[in-house]
């Protein structure tokens, strides 16, 4: 039987990590390819007692239906939770969702019709834009910099391709650990103001990991017209397979759409997992926790980049305050897509930068490296091996 399958799925090729992922099963393979927190940093007996706990207290509740709003008190301590990062709403205004890829989803759902236009980072984070590809929208990449995403150029594509939804990671960006300047937040924050007809997704789920410098206020506390939805995800500071996040929305109408997609797409996200992370949060140990774990990945991010500076002086990389990746370019004519199949042979990974683009088969000279799970003594050999092999590759 010939099937017809929908035309969204036309282009969509799945997640370049994702299919890696079913090769890293190898116990030998030194991973740069990831996004995962460290196993060290997953308090399985922290989250056993709390899970202990809740279902003591509250167990009848928790385990029957949910209301798809989320957890009531989970949206409360959520909430006080992100006023840390200058974001002050209520529990109203939170909603629980089933990991920052269900926000997209459903913000997505929401707003876009095929052929919608959209402006995204270059590059971006490979997930988002598979998310919107699916959804039909017509991409546009917003060159940036050291300071992240270029404000000028922002409004320009505004004006140009008039597009529903701005996807931006303000800060340590997946994939190349790039943060906002302050400036640059205020800035875009007004042309929200300027532009009311178009919403921007601020996904914020690195914030955290912070390991030198200032934080910095999210865009989202300089937002005057509600056009900044706030997404932040409890996957890297706690856990990610627990698939906890949150979307911040102070636009009412919005909010009650995000609400009706969600009742469609899981009903609820689990209430289990929701008692959990609140319970974490009650607790008053995350930011404790969260100082543990950033001084070891702060040690293992400058062993990468110590080892990226025994590469060729041709090789460029960031030199990122904090999150979970470094990004590398290397000489325009050099092509680290075809090299990773080489790597593999070598029992190294990382993630081709190609597919963290927009506009496809381009920038083949870039990759992403992860290093927040990997030992510092996997850094310094893996690191090791892909010097050699581009080196014999022609890399000078």
């Amino acid at each position: 039987m010939s099937l017809e399958y929908a035309q969204r799925f036309d282009g969509i090729t799945g997640s370049a990590i994702r299919d890696i992922f079913k090769l890293l099963k190898r116990p030998d393979i030194i991973s740069f390819a990831g996004g995962n927190p460290a196993n060290s940093a997953l308090e399985s007996d922290v989250i056993s007692e709390f899970v202990v706990r809740v279902l003591k207290q509250n167990g009848t509740a928790i385990l029957q239906y949910g209301q798809t709003e989320g957890y009531t008190p989970f949206r409360e301590s959520a909430a006080k939770f992100f006023e840390h990062n200058g974001v002050f709403a209520t529990a109203e205004q939170v909603l629980p969702v089933t990991g920052s890829q269900q926000a997209l989803d459903l913000i997505c759902k929401v707003l876009l019709n095929p052929g919608d236009a959209m402006l995204v980072e270059s590059p971006t984070f490979l997930g988002a834009i598979q998310t919107f590809k699916l959804f039909q929208a017509k991409l546009y990449a917003v060159d940036t910099d050291e300071d992240g995403a270029i404000p000028e150029l922002l409004e320009e594509k505004i004006k140009k391709y008039h597009p529903k939804l701005i996807y931006l990671i303000p800060t340590f960006q997946n994939p190349t650990g790039r943060t906002l300047s302050l400036e640059r937040r205020k800035a875009i924050a007004k042309l929200m103001e300027k532009y009311d007809d178009v919403v921007l997704i601020e996904d914020d789920p690195y914030r955290d990991l912070r390991y030198n410098g200032e934080p910095l206020p999210a865009i989202k506390s300089f937002d005057t017209t509600d056009r900044v939805v706030y997404c932040n995800s409890f996957s890297k500071i706690i856990s990610p397979g627990m698939r906890v996040a949150a979307v911040v929305c102070t636009e009412p109408t919005l909010m009650r759409k995000l609400v009706i997609g969600k009742q469609f797409a899981d009903v609820h996200t689990p209430n289990l997992n929701q008692a959990v992370m609140d319970a974490y949060l009650r607790e008053g140990t995350l930011m404790e926790h969260i100082r543990i774990i950033s001084e070891s990945y702060g040690r293992q991010m400058a062993k990468m980049q110590e080892m990226l500076s025994t590469f060729p002086k041709s090789v460029s990389y960031t030199k990122p305050d904090g999150g979970i990746f470094l990004w590398c370019e290397l000489p325009e004519a050099f092509n680290a897509t075809d090299l990773f199949q080489n790597a593999l042979e070598r029992n190294v990974a990382y993630i081709p930068g190609t597919n963290f683009y927009c506009e496809p088969d381009t920038h083949h000279n870039t990759m992403r490296l992860n290093f927040s799970n990997a030992t510092l003594e996997n850094i310094e050999i893996g690191m090791g091996k892909l010097r050699d092999l581009f080196i014999e590759a022609g890399l000078k």
